[in-house]
């Protein structure tokens, strides 16, 4: 009995996703709940489960493809035979009415025979380039690596792009290795094959567009078009938060299982500035303002395909502990690619940390219907006067880009300069100053 895959809810307001990379190919078994395919929405990145046990018998969309929430875009038989070649699935499925709705690119590759001389490794090469995403397929091809002979760094063993360009770099410093033959039959269209720039020679690359940066795009153009952003600047002596952590890193890495880091202080000292200037907590929404009475901080985080902003919910009522177990979490979540719809809706102030990647100054864009965000950037020892002397000290340059249509700009110094008394003098966190 075969069963439809049908592409799961997405979340609030989202219709659709784009099917980046199927994680199965047909005639693989699946167990019930075991991810089969990886959707990109405008947010996050989503494995579609199975339902069911049994084998994957076929793939009813290609990769890129655009699919609507309820969509069937594969189908699974509780009855089927693990080991099932695509050949006997797309015979199995001609039994099938349901089975006209299968996209055409792929009715044509992978449910074709395969050629009566084709060797047992050539076939296994085939089967291994049909699970590489578009992007790592289009780098296997150009640089004529084998990618059954690649160890893949990405999650689950997958290969990504920069596994096959460093085996194409091993490759090119041994000459004598003969480059193995293209596969005969990609599972999708794949572009002509190019050789690397030599003498001068000029090329390009066109890569579309994913959905999450399509929606970042979208939506830093909407902030600047829609709000006056304004951006104000500070620096803060790091030298008090450092000796602090030094002091106790050990202790609270003991007892909370967790290490202390920056971003906890820089959290409780914007919880703290927020009580004295609501302004930067509030949004506008039509001809209202908002103000609240909770703290939810989005926090910038890294990810393989763009930045994300998970929500830290009511991160004024938290301890240090709390936040930085929050924090890590998220990290951890957003390389795996399992952060989901909500964890990055309904934030009321970002807290952006430019400073891990190097930057020493920006000017970051607010993340709408948020009036505020704080810029974070890397520390370095500059020459500044204490006591009449001028001393080495530990410094960080902080940005407060903020909405002037609701917060003023004496507002927006005092959130700041609140938040230096606070990381200067981390006792005011303790007792509420």
């Amino acid at each position: 009995m075969a069963t439809d895959v049908q592409v799961p809810t997405l979340g609030e307001s989202i219709t659709e996703g784009t099917l980046a990379q199927w994680l199965k190919k047909p005639g693989e078994s699946v167990a019930a709940d075991e991810p089969i395919a990886s959707l990109e929405t405008d947010k996050v990145s989503v494995e579609v489960p199975s339902p069911i046990a049994g084998v994957l018998t076929e793939h009813l969309v290609a990769e890129g493809a655009t699919v609507a929430v309820g969509a069937p875009i594969a189908r699974i038989d509780e009855k089927a035979s693990a080991g099932a070649t695509p050949a006997q699935a797309a015979a199995s499925a001609s039994t099938n009415p349901a089975g006209a709705g299968e996209n055409p690119q792929l009715r044509g590759t992978e449910h074709a025979p395969e050629p009566a001389t084709a060797t047992a490794e050539a076939s296994a090469g085939d089967d291994h380039i049909t699970t590489l995403s578009p992007a790592v397929r289009r780098a296997v091809l150009e640089y004529h690596v084998d990618p059954s002979k690649i160890r893949g760094t990405g999650k689950d063993g997958r290969l990504t792009k920069d596994d096959v360009l460093a085996a194409a770099q091993g490759q090119t410093s041994a000459p004598e290795a003969k480059a193995p033959a293209a596969p005969a039959a990609p599972a999708a269209p794949a572009p002509q094959a190019k050789t690397p720039a030599v003498g001068g020679e000029r090329r390009e690359e066109r890569v579309k567009m994913t959905r999450l940066r399509q929606t970042v795009a979208r939506r830093l153009k909407e902030a600047q078009n829609t709000a006056a952003i304004l951006t104000t600047f500070n620096d803060v002596d790091m030298t008090a938060v450092i000796e602090a952590r030094a002091r106790y890193k050990d202790l609270f890495e003991k007892k909370h299982g967790i290490r202390l880091g920056f971003m906890g202080f820089f959290v409780k000292a914007c919880a703290l500035a927020a009580k004295d200037v609501p302004a930067v907590n509030a949004s506008i929404e039509g001809d209202e303002i908002v103000y609240r009475d909770y703290l939810d901080v989005s926090i910038a985080v890294s990810a393989p395909k763009g930045l994300v902003v998970p929500v830290i919910r009511n991160a004024d009522r938290m301890s240090f502990a709390e936040i930085e177990k929050t924090i890590a979490d998220f990290g951890k979540r957003a390389k795996e690619g399992t952060l989901g719809i909500e964890d990055m809706t309904g934030g009321t102030f970002t807290i952006s940390n430019g400073g891990v990647f190097g930057s020493l100054l920006s000017t970051p864009i607010i993340n709408p219907p948020q009036s505020a965000v704080l810029g974070m950037h890397r520390i370095e020892e500059r020459p500044v006067v204490k006591d009449g002397q001028i001393v080495a000290r530990p410094m960080m340059y902080l940005a407060l880009s903020y909405d002037h249509r609701l917060i003023d700009g004496r507002e927006a110094v005092t959130f700041l300069v609140r938040v230096k008394e606070a990381i200067e003098d981390p006792t005011r966190l303790l007792i509420d100053l």
